[in-house]
């Protein structure tokens, strides 16, 4: 089966209610796994919406807050630390980290770094996005790395797409607006579909440019298990 990541990331505001109420309903709609960021103030300055980002990222003030809503869920989650010290923090509680894209182009072209050798060091399942051939990296047979696809663009267009080598990843992190693109993906056999959620398109949340709405990730995942029906 798929393994569907719904990417809340700063679309929760910091607002715990907010999460409880998108949290259940992932749960209710299938999503295997949600996923959150966990930056610091040196990571956005410069951003108009810097205080807003910081309420919603992952942080050692917050982090068994999230943890307890999502375990009474019974709803696994995850993170893309991008500071060292954050996998600290995280670590005794998720199963599995995600790197950006960024970082993920580094790793692809050899270059070393402080964040990735200490996810390394868990021992735990790192879920990479890149646009670049991950086999060109001396990590790609390293069975705790699974590898997405991401076409690093906020949105990108269907256009801009391109599946010819989809194979050569497990996965794909989707930043387009329309479900044709996740829902290709998997059918074209992504084992992973990484998609940002949203409560409500009609608000101002930071990524909503880039998110689907309940009823699109309804839609969404509906056809991706009807879609694996299908023999292949």
């Amino acid at each position: 089966m798929t393994f569907v990541v719904g990417e809340i990331g700063v679309n929760w505001d910091g607002d715990f209610n907010l999460l409880k109420k998108m949290l259940k309903k992932c749960k209710e709609i299938g999503i295997d796994a949600i996923k959150f960021q966990a930056f610091n103030e040196e990571i956005v300055k410069g951003h108009p919406e810097i205080e807003r980002l910081l309420k919603s990222a992952v942080s050692e003030s917050n982090v068994k807050q999230i943890n307890q809503i999502a375990n009474e869920l019974d709803l696994e989650w995850f993170c893309t630390p991008m500071y060292p010290e954050a996998v600290d923090f995280l670590e005794p509680f998720v199963k599995r980290f995600k790197i950006r894209n960024s970082d993920g182009i580094k790793i692809i072209d050899g270059q070393s770094s402080e964040l990735f050798n200490k996810i390394l060091k868990t021992n735990k399942e790192i879920i990479i996005s890149s646009q670049k051939d991950p086999k060109t990296s001396k990590f790609f047979n390293d069975s705790r790395i699974k590898w997405l696809y991401c076409v690093p663009k906020y949105p990108c267009k269907l256009e801009e797409l391109n599946f010819n080598d989809i194979k050569k990843f497990n996965g794909f992190s989707n930043h387009c607006p329309k479900i044709i693109a996740p829902l290709t993906a998997s059918i074209l056999g992504a084992e992973i579909i990484e998609i940002h959620i949203t409560s409500d398109k009609s608000k101002d949340f930071v990524d909503n440019n880039v998110s689907f709405d309940y009823n699109e990730l309804t839609e969404l995942v509906n056809s991706i298990r009807l879609s694996e029906k299908i023999k292949k």
